[in-house]
C-alpha cells in the first residue's frame, strides 16, 4: 500500500481566515435578528389583524404560514451568501490576492 500524499497547500493566511469568520458571524447575527423579528414581532402584532377565516383566527394563521416561509428564505439566502464567500475566499488564496 503506497502512503497517502500530503497536502501541498500552503497555509491559511490568519488575516483572511479572521475575515472570512467575521463576516460569517456577522451575516449570522444579523439573520438572527431577522429571525427574531419573522418569530415574534409578526405573531405579535398579529391582533391587530382580528377576523375570522373558516372559524379560526386568520392574523395567524397567516403569521404561521409567513414565518414559514421567512425561515426557507433566511436558509436559502445564508446558503448562497456563504458558497458566494466561500467561493471568493478559494478564488484570493488561488490567486495570491490581497483582501476579497
Amino acid at each position: 500500500m503506497s502512503p497517502l500524499p500530503t497536502p501541498t497547500a500552503r497555509p491559511a493566511d490568519p488575516q483572511r481566515v479572521r475575515r472570512y469568520w467575521r463576516a460569517n458571524l456577522r451575516l449570522t447575527a444579523l439573520l438572527l435578528c431577522v429571525w427574531f423579528g419573522v418569530t415574534f414581532g409578526v405573531s405579535f402584532f398579529a391582533r391587530e389583524l382580528d377576523f375570522r377565516f373558516f372559524g379560526w383566527p386568520f392574523s395567524f394563521w397567516v403569521a404561521a404560514q409567513g414565518a414559514l416561509l421567512m425561515y426557507g428564505l433566511i436558509i436559502a439566502f445564508y446558503a448562497w451568501y456563504m458558497n458566494r464567500l466561500d467561493d471568493r475566499m478559494a478564488a484570493a488564496e488561488r490567486d495570491g490576492a490581497g483582501p476579497p
